[in-house]
């Protein structure tokens, strides 16, 4: 990712499935695809800068279809809840 840092670039899209809603209710989860190149950092960073929140873990991994997949689970004073209501998908 040469160039400035584009946080639109690193975080794709979210996932918004029941296991997923259950993560953002109960855990403080947010989920979601992001580049293959990306690593946890820049993840962290991107969904900072995106939805103005502190992030306190990330674990990625890749699914069967090859896309990279993020588990963000937010800061206890940020609501993952609020986020998911602003991306419209709660």
């Amino acid at each position: 990712m040469a160039g400035g840092f584009d946080p639109y670039k690193v975080v794709k899209y979210p996932i918004m499935t029941e296991k997923t809603m259950r993560m953002v209710e109960e855990e403080n989860k947010l989920v979601f695809i992001v580049d293959l190149k990306a690593n946890k950092q820049m993840v962290k960073r991107a969904v900072e800068e995106l939805f103005d929140v502190k992030v306190e873990k990330v674990w990625t991994l890749i699914t069967p279809r090859g896309e990279k997949k993020a588990i963000v689970k937010l800061r206890p004073e940020y609501k993952a809840v609020d986020v998911a209501m602003r991306l419209g998908i709660l």
